[in-house]
C-alpha cells in the first residue's frame, strides 16, 4: 500500500490536474465508480486503477478492481490520506483511473445514414463541452469535433458534466481550415446557428446526416464559419436576454432535429 503523498506514481497522477500534463503524456484522470465503470464497459484504454480500501465500500468496486486486475491493469493501492491528495471532490469514493486519452483523425469521419456530429467552434467553458458531450450521446450523436482554441474534454469539470459521455463520444481536434476542407470533400450537410439568421429553428427541416456546428459562447460562429453553412437557424428569444447558454442552445437544436426525425419515422417517411 502506497502511505505517501509523495510518491512518484502518485504525484505523477496529481499533475493530470494540469491540462499541459494532460497534453504531454496523452493521459488523464478519471475519478468515482460511475465514471470508471463506464470507462471499463467502453473499453477505454485504462492503464492504471487507484483505490483506497478504507474508501472503497461498494461491492461492484471491489469486484471492477478485482476483474482489471485479472486482465493485467496495474493496480496501485493507497491509504485513505493518498487518495483524498488525489481526490477531485470532498466525499471520494475511493477509487479512480489513469486513462489512455481518444482522438480520431477528421479524416476517419464517414458520415453513414443517420449519423450526426457536433462541431464546435472555440468552446470555452469546460462546463459546457461536457453538457454537449452527455446532451450529443443522449440523441444519439456519434460525437464532438473541436475547432480553434478549445477548452480541454479531458479537463475534470468536463468530464464530470458530461456523466460519462468522455467515453461513448468521439472526439476530434481540427483548425477550421481542415474542418471545411473535410466537410467539402465528403459534402457534408453543416447546420450552423447565429441569432441573426431569419430561419427559424423550429420551421425548418433537417436531413438525417448532418453536422451542427456551434460558435464560441462569447461571440457565436464568424462570418468564415457561418458563410461554410448549408442553413443557418435561429433560436427566437422575447425576453430581455439576448443570448442563451452555449450548452442550452446546442441541446435545444439537438432535440428539435430529433424529434423532427423521430415523428417522421412514426409516419413512415424515414
Amino acid at each position: 500500500m502506497i502511505t505517501s503523498s509523495a510518491n512518484p506514481r502518485i504525484k505523477q497522477i496529481r499533475k493530470l490536474r494540469e491540462r499541459k500534463e494532460r497534453q504531454q503524456s496523452g493521459l488523464f484522470y478519471a475519478e468515482g465508480l460511475r465514471i470508471v465503470i463506464e470507462a471499463v464497459s467502453e473499453k477505454a484504454s485504462i492503464k492504471s486503477l487507484v483505490f483506497s480500501p478504507e474508501l472503497l465500500t461498494s461491492e461492484s468496486g471491489n469486484k471492477l478492481i478485482s476483474d482489471q486486475s485479472l486482465l493485467g491493469v496495474e493496480i496501485l493501492e493507497v491509504s485513505r490520506d493518498v487518495f483524498k491528495t488525489l481526490a477531485l471532490k470532498d466525499d471520494p469514493q475511493g477509487i479512480g483511473a489513469v486513462i489512455e486519452q481518444a482522438w480520431l483523425p477528421i479524416e476517419k469521419i464517414d458520415l453513414k445514414q443517420g449519423d450526426f456530429w457536433v462541431a464546435l467552434d472555440a468552446v470555452a467553458d469546460p462546463g459546457n463541452l461536457g453538457a454537449i458531450m452527455r446532451t450529443n450521446d443522449s440523441v444519439g450523436g456519434k460525437g464532438v469535433i473541436l475547432l480553434g482554441k478549445t477548452t480541454d474534454p479531458y479537463d475534470p469539470t468536463s468530464m464530470r458534466a458530461s456523466m460519462g459521455a468522455i467515453f461513448s463520444q468521439k472526439l476530434v481536434r481540427a483548425d477550421f481550415e481542415k474542418f471545411a476542407a473535410w466537410k467539402r470533400a465528403r459534402r457534408v450537410f453543416l447546420i450552423g446557428a447565429s441569432g441573426a439568421a431569419p430561419c427559424d429553428y423550429h420551421h425548418t427541416q433537417y436531413p438525417s446526416e448532418y453536422v451542427l456546428l456551434m460558435g464560441s459562447e462569447r461571440q457565436g460562429l464568424p462570418e468564415n464559419a457561418l458563410a461554410s453553412c448549408d442553413q443557418v437557424v435561429s433560436i427566437p428569444m422575447v425576453g430581455r436576454s439576448d443570448s442563451l447558454n452555449l450548452a442550452v442552445a446546442t441541446g435545444i437544436l439537438l432535440y428539435e432535429i430529433f424529434n423532427k426525425h423521430h415523428d417522421q419515422k412514426q409516419e413512415g417517411r424515414l
